[in-house]
């Protein structure tokens, strides 16, 4: 069996770093991605999704370093499902509504905002699970 997902989108807010007890590195952060399209009735629509992204390792040390509200970037990864639900996490608001979750382990986080921009980074490139730089697309020989 085989499971990925891929989704572009803005960081909602800076993300957040923490060790695990044998010094694992885990960061969090929350991915809006939305699509827009125009309706038969001729009026511009909008749809955001929200995504709760779990980076670890040495990715996860690089994405809080370089990352911040407002990045844009690309995350390659696996849907975590609700262990009690096997759907996305629930959970209740404080006004008593029910909200759900969309929870992705991250493999690949790919930084898409150029350097200086809203929500820079001063690294550069694509890190991979292993933290390693993976090829700038100017290395290609064609």
């Amino acid at each position: 069996m085989y499971q990925k997902i891929i989704i572009v989108g803005n960081l909602g807010r800076d993300p957040e770093m923490r060790y695990m007890p044998d010094g694992t590195a885990v960061t969090n952060f929350n991915l809006a991605s939305s699509r827009r399209w125009t309706g038969a009735d001729g009026q511009s629509r909008e749809e955001t999704t929200w995504f709760r992204i779990e980076v670890w390792r040495k990715q996860a040390e690089t994405a809080n370093q370089y990352l911040n509200k407002g990045s844009k970037v690309l995350v390659e990864g696996r849907i975590k499902p609700d262990p009690n639900t096997g759907g996305p996490r629930l959970w209740t608001r404080q006004d008593g509504t029910v909200g759900a979750s969309f929870e992705v382990v991250a493999d690949t986080v790919r930084f898409l905002t150029p350097k200086g921009g809203e929500g820079s980074y001063a690294g550069g490139g694509d890190y991979s699970e292993e933290g390693a730089p993976a090829h700038e697309e100017d290395d290609i020989p064609f």
